[in-house]
């Protein structure tokens, strides 16, 4: 059987959840965990706090599978949204009560703490969902401080074709500061 393209997989996906499938529950956990997980303990930088909103995010989306739109694009990228914007909700929570609570800081650290938690998360978020050809070229500048022609040499493509990469991956990187500065994650509807 051929495999599903991922809108197909998305509404059908949704239909088995509405239907109260629990074993449509754990494909989804199987896929998403990770990146749920990952982004809620970017934000939030504590492993317990990532696993309670790794549990309210899959509790969210089985009690609520129409809040999906296909429309609004992949269901991935919802679930990022959900996931981002649970984890950000409960930054300001805690940090507002230890503002209170210790009377250090202010409202405004507050939310430049959140602004540079959305946008690692949404780097973070690009990154590992790039093209291949793009993340692999990155890794080459950043990790291993290659320039283009290095680049080039590394992945077997033109100095012309490795200047592209590292061009187009450094603009979709780019955006994670300015639209993580937001607060906005990405996704549904919306460019995180």
């Amino acid at each position: 059987m051929a495999k599903e393209s991922p809108p197909r997989w998305d509404r059908r996906m949704q239909q088995r959840l509405a239907r109260g499938e629990a074993a449509a529950l754990g494909e989804l956990y199987d896929r998403f965990a990770s990146l749920v997980h990952g982004l809620a303990h970017r934000v939030l930088g504590d492993e317990e706090d990532a696993d309670r909103i790794t549990r309210e995010v899959f509790v969210h989306v089985w009690e609520n599978p129409e809040a999906f739109d296909p429309k609004q694009g992949p269901l991935r990228s919802w679930v990022a949204t959900l996931t981002h914007r649970l984890a950000v909700q409960r930054l300001r929570q805690t940090e507002a009560a230890a503002l209170a609570r210790d009377g250090s800081g202010t409202t405004e650290d507050l939310e430049r703490k959140v602004r540079r938690a959305s946008a690692a998360a949404r780097a973070d978020y690009i990154v590992t969902n790039m093209p291949a050809p793009l993340r692999a070229a990155l890794e080459l500048a950043y990790f291993q401080r290659r320039d283009y022609r290095q680049a080039a040499a590394d992945l077997g493509v033109t100095e012309d074709e490795a200047r592209r990469r590292l061009r187009l991956g450094l603009q979709l990187l780019s955006t994670a500061h300015d639209n993580g500065a937001s607060g906005t994650p990405p996704g549904h509807g919306r460019s995180w």
